[in-house]
């Protein structure tokens, strides 16, 4: 996967915002002074607003779909790892054949190292959703971004793995993710389709959200963590055993999300995994 889908970066729809704005501005001066405002105040208003869709790279580019134009979709789920919900999810996808990708931070890598072994010995695929899932990341500075996405790919590394694809917490982008993405070798993945769980806040109803809305090429967005509130995690994984068998009723297959995008969301780095101790894990993140 290339940033601009033909082998090069390219001009982000920010930059070229951002062009227009300041050179309306002297214009507008011309007329009035008081009028330059309103470009610029324009450029920040959208510079606000775009942050918030996941599927527009307005930054920089993102990958949030397919463009296969087959009737395929993948499932993506965020948060975890978690052993409340983790293993049992994966057991079944196994029975439903279904691959998926799991956003994992690195707080929860370092915590429950069994579960991202499982998760890789059962075919499926691992990105980077930052260390501590800070839900301000983008508002921190660079350098404050570029360790949270460096320090969880340390800690998978140990793990015999580095993933090629990163999806912000919460969504949210920013100017700098792209700087710091581009050091690490890594792509913007979010997605086409959610429920809008709130991080498996919001259960109930989950699959007939999900299946009312999606469509061929989606990704879709899913959390495997514990379920807050008055459900529990049978009631989750029925909600989830849904989605799968509503998928197949709408003719829609599961695929991993490198087949949906066309490139590797997760690179083995040797045939032969070399766990490290999980004390070990956080110690060497400490440090960074």
């Amino acid at each position: 996967m290339n940033h601009d889908g033909k082998g090069g970066f390219s001009i982000s729809p920010a930059v070229l915002a951002g062009c227009v704005a300041f050179a309306l501005a002297p214009i507008c001066a011309l007329l009035r002074v008081e009028l330059a405002v309103i470009p610029l105040s324009a450029f920040v208003f959208l510079c606000m607003a775009a942050s918030f869709f996941p599927s527009r790279g307005f930054f920089l580019p993102v990958f949030s779909r397919g463009h296969t134009g087959r009737p395929v979709v993948s499932l993506t789920f965020d948060d975890g790892p978690d052993p409340a919900t983790t293993r049992p999810l994966l057991q079944l996808l196994e029975r439903h054949a279904a691959k998926a990708t799991f956003f994992v931070t690195g707080e929860r890598v370092a915590q429950y190292g069994d579960l991202i072994v499982e998760i890789i010995d059962r075919g499926h695929d691992i990105g980077n959703h930052s260390y501590s899932h800070d839900p301000f990341l983008m508002l921190r500075r660079s350098e404050t971004l570029y360790r949270e996405i460096e320090s969880a790919q340390i800690a998978l590394g140990g793990f015999g793995i580095v993933p090629a694809a990163f999806r912000p917490p919460v969504g949210v982008t920013s100017p700098r993710l792209y700087r710091a993405l581009r050091k690490q070798g890594m792509v913007c993945v979010t997605f086409s389709c959610r429920a809008f769980d709130r991080g498996n806040r919001h259960i109930r109803g989950l699959s007939r959200r999900i299946l009312k809305k999606v469509k061929p090429d989606d990704v879709v967005l899913l959390h495997d963590v514990k379920p807050k509130g008055k459900v529990n995690a049978d009631f989750w994984l029925r909600e989830i055993e849904l989605i799968l068998s509503g998928l197949k009723d709408k003719g829609l297959q599961v695929v991993s999300l490198s087949d949906l995008l066309g490139g590797p969301v997760m690179i083995r780095t040797n045939a032969e995994r070399h766990t490290i101790d999980l004390g070990q894990a956080k110690k060497i993140l400490i440090n960074i």
